[in-house]
């Protein structure tokens, strides 16, 4: 099994995203405060058997890279470009409106969502050419206190 985590970097919080390579699917998708991340990481890596991180080349990327040098595996800096734009549609794609909730503006349902961990699971998409599933109910709206 080959365990990777994929970051979208920002200067506030972060979204991360643990997936399964070979199954194409993701186990853990939060939004994680900045300052909290190297912590989590840590516990993170020290409970799953992680072969790689993918973190987005944008706003802190070199900052969180560098705080990751305990992390004696490969490091992967890629393009995320226009993640949390494309973040919007591909949030519909995993939780589809149904019922009469269609006839609303679809701005509606995602006003108060965070969709930085939705970006951060596009960089794995795009690094690994592929669509990934969601394992059981993943709440892409979680915080990491």
């Amino acid at each position: 099994m080959s365990r990777v985590i994929t970051i979208d970097p920002g200067k506030s919080k972060c979204g991360l995203v643990l997936a399964e390579i070979t199954e194409k699917k993701v186990y853990e998708a939060i939004v994680v405060k900045s300052e909290l991340l190297e912590n989590y990481l840590r516990k993170l890596i020290n409970t799953e058997k992680i072969s790689q991180i993918i973190i987005g080349n944008g706003t802190t990327s070199r900052e969180i890279k560098k705080k990751l040098n305990f992390f004696k595996k490969e490091i992967i800096t890629f393009e995320e470009k226009n993640t949390t734009y494309r973040a919007k549609a591909r949030y519909f794609e995993l939780f589809p409106i149904s019922g009469l909730k269609f006839l609303m503006p679809r701005e509606v349902f995602i006003l108060n969502k965070n969709l930085d961990a939705i970006s951060a699971l596009i960089i794995l998409e795009d690094y690994c050419k592929t669509k990934f599933t969601l394992n059981q109910n993943i709440d892409f709206k979680t915080w990491l206190k």
